[in-house]
């Protein structure tokens, strides 16, 4: 599995410029689709205030990047909508000391949001061109505690394992078995877990060798390809 960029553990991203042109948009996304649907972590929401969404969509998409709708990122693959995005995060309740696994690089933007509310981030993305593009990006925008892989995502990093938190961000048939073993106690993992067309979200929490598992809302993902995932895209 390759390592595309090693970066240091306790920096953090640099803040956005005094003439952000998009700190108006994302002021009104957090107030519109996180605030008045019932996201009140106030770390979650000055991350998502911070980190600029616009600057992980393809420019033709920038005027849009802060809309209530997944957008296309390139290779089949999205930028999730930002509640789900939140609520996510939410669910793994990190304190700024955790190692998190993710799941689904894509361009990176999950990655970043992660940065600012843990101490170190390692993310896998199965398709190199996207875990180049998200490496180049995170580096250029002073994400420097982010560790971007190349590979297959079901199969996790078990050499860096335990994780205090595992997000993936692609949808499975099943939850990935190495991935519940990478698993430390009392962590949390979130993942869409179902078919093409309906899946639910759900939220595991180490206990010993048992696992809590709750549901939090239905969803629809790309599907999480891999050896422990889907073998090939399931029909639609």
């Amino acid at each position: 599995m390759k390592l595309f960029r090693d970066y240091a553990a306790n920096e953090r991203p640099l803040e956005g410029s005094s003439d952000d042109e998009f700190a108006v948009q994302r002021a009104e996304m957090i107030e519109r689709q996180l605030r008045r649907r019932g996201v009140h972590d106030s770390g979650v929401l000055a991350a998502m205030a911070v980190v600029r969404r616009e600057e992980f969509v393809p420019k033709d998409f920038r005027s849009r990047a802060c809309e209530d709708v997944p957008l296309p990122i390139g290779e089949g693959q999205t930028i999730s909508q930002p509640y789900i995005v939140a609520a996510m995060t939410v669910a793994l309740r990190l304190t700024g000391n955790e190692r998190v696994l993710e799941i689904g690089t894509g361009c990176g933007y999950q990655a970043a949001i992660l940065s600012r509310l843990a101490r170190i981030v390692f993310t896998i993305e199965s398709r190199s061109e996207l875990a180049s593009s998200a490496t180049a990006r995170l580096e250029r925008l002073g994400y420097e505690n982010v560790h971007v892989h190349c590979g297959d995502g079901t199969m996790g990093l078990p050499e860096l394992a335990p994780f205090d938190a595992i997000l993936v961000a692609a949808g499975a048939p099943a939850v990935p078995e190495p991935l519940r073993a990478q698993l430390a106690e009392c962590g949390r993992m979130i993942l869409p877990v179902g078919d093409a067309e309906n899946q639910e979200l759900l939220c595991l929490e180490r206990r010993g060798n048992s696992f809590e598992t709750r549901t939090l809302d239905a969803c629809r993902f790309v599907p999480l390809i891999g050896h422990h995932g889907w073998k090939e895209p399931p029909a639609r």
